[in-house]
């Protein structure tokens, strides 16, 4: 059954929208899809909590810790993780490729001595576009206040063992289902010592010319109580980065003269994602929030981010700072430490379904289109082009054509144009708005929207 929906922000601006006459025609509506909303409901928090429960019980999952025991360190922690993708494989007929992903790593200020960094990944592989991949990311390594400390017991409850956990959910409830583009779900190793997993698989993902369209790096995602007191519970945290790290000087130029600097992939990513929450999860807001990362920091999207790759954060809104890379202590009545009673697991289980609900849409969709172009200076109308994508032949219905005002956080207008490769929009002018396209399936699904030129493009192909 098809839905007529307005934009959360056209809601808001209903009226200035209104003031562009034929505009008001084109309030973005979409299909809304009922397997989504069963994604979203088979996500069990109580599995989550399993998990993490898990994973505090290794002690401390620091790169540099234990790795022959089998109860104590990371070399455990991994095994584990490890033999959960293979029983989820399993239980659906050996639909994931389960695989460590390594290598040694030495002579950095985190890792001075040489140790084997050791991710664990499962693949799911599409039906009909097997090289297009979206990604759910992890942390699997713990620390305390020294970050070379790795005999102490560090917990890592939220930080990140929600985030793995919500991985492995993530892939139990999606291997149900088959896709058209395939799913990596990935624990990530040597976050904490300097994002080396992230490093590690990005490279493989470039060497194996994966048509890497999204990266969802969660890391922190049980969190409900801030330490400037708030406790919220409806609201979470989506980064994304502006201009690309591996843009040329040509391209900067371009961007200067022709805009994108706010609709960069990993932008558009986080736009369709804050629209997956606003239509599937209830009692979820999400913020899109300009910026590659807090303030100053970093997380395992960032190397993805640097080889060009689409990639966000998803995170908790209110950050607990007691409970990050603390030492396990209690001083003038505060608790200190990353404990398993500071995760709020039905809070960890809403961020994963809002994970496993976007993935879906994305691997259901066909590819973003390729080499999407604008023209329309000093006319009337506004033209838009892009190339067809063979890859997804079987899947694809056509394109819808996007656009909203300059100063506009989300899409306010679209229309579905058919399986065309051009479009001109008449009497739309260029000057005036920000513009894009997204691929269309013949199931209804889209992919996030592409702004034209390179400062938009998702395929670093």
């Amino acid at each position: 059954m098809t839905k007529q929906w307005l934009a959360p922000a056209l809601l808001l601006g209903l009226g200035a929208a209104f003031s562009f006459g034929a505009n008001a025609q084109n309030a973005v509506s979409y299909e809304d899809k009922e397997e989504l909303h069963d994604i979203v409901k088979a996500v069990e928090a109580d599995n989550i909590e399993k998990d993490i429960r898990k994973l505090v019980s290794f002690g401390t999952r620091h790169t540099l810790s234990e790795t022959e025991s089998d109860t104590r360190g990371i070399g455990a922690a991994r095994r584990w993780i490890y033999s959960e993708f293979e029983k989820i494989s399993q239980a659906c007929g050996g639909c994931l490729e389960v695989m460590y992903v390594s290598d040694v790593v030495s002579g950095e200020d985190r890792i001075p001595d040489p140790v084997e960094v050791k991710s664990v990944i499962a693949i799911q592989k599409g039906t009909t576009d097997p090289n297009r991949y979206v990604m759910m990311s992890g942390d699997i390594d713990s620390r305390v206040s020294d970050v070379m400390d790795y005999t102490s017991d560090a917990p890592g409850a939220n930080d990140n063992a929600s985030g793995v956990a919500g991985t492995l959910e993530a892939a139990r409830v999606l291997s149900q289902y088959e896709f058209d583009g395939s799913i990596v779900y990935a624990a990530l190793a040597g976050e904490e010592q300097g994002l080396f997993g992230g490093k590690i698989l990005a490279k493989k993902a470039k060497d194996e010319e994966w048509h890497l369209t999204a990266v969802l790096n969660n890391d922190m995602i049980g969190n409900i109580e801030g330490i400037n007191g708030v406790i919220n519970n409806s609201t979470a945290r989506i980064f994304a980065e502006g201009t690309r790290m591996n843009e040329s000087d040509r391209e900067a130029t371009m961007r200067r003269y022709y805009g994108g600097e706010v609709d960069s992939p990993s932008r558009n990513l986080a736009r369709y994602i804050d629209w997956v929450a606003d239509r599937y999860v209830p009692n979820l807001d999400t913020m899109v929030i300009y910026r590659l990362d807090r303030f100053g920091r970093g997380g395992h999207h960032r190397p993805f981010n640097d080889l060009g790759y689409p990639g966000i954060r998803i995170m908790e809104t209110n950050e607990n700072y007691n409970r990050q890379h603390q030492d396990l202590r209690t001083e003038n009545g505060i608790k200190y430490g990353d404990t398993i009673d500071g995760v709020n697991f039905e809070y960890a289980a809403k961020l994963t379904a809002l994970n496993a609900a976007s993935l879906a849409s994305m691997a259901w969709a066909p590819r973003p289109p390729a080499n999407v172009e604008i023209e329309g200076a000093v006319k009337p109308d506004t033209t838009l082009s892009w190339s067809a994508q063979s890859e997804d032949e079987e899947n694809i219905a056509g394109y819808k054509v996007y656009w909203r005002l300059t100063d506009a956080p989300q899409w306010q207008f679209s229309r579905y144009v058919g399986n065309v490769n051009e479009y001109t929009l008449e009497n739309i002018v260029i000057d005036n708005y920000i513009f894009g396209v997204a691929s269309v399936s013949k199931d209804g699904f889209e992919s996030p929207v592409v702004f034209p030129g390179p400062a938009g493009q998702f395929s670093i192909e």
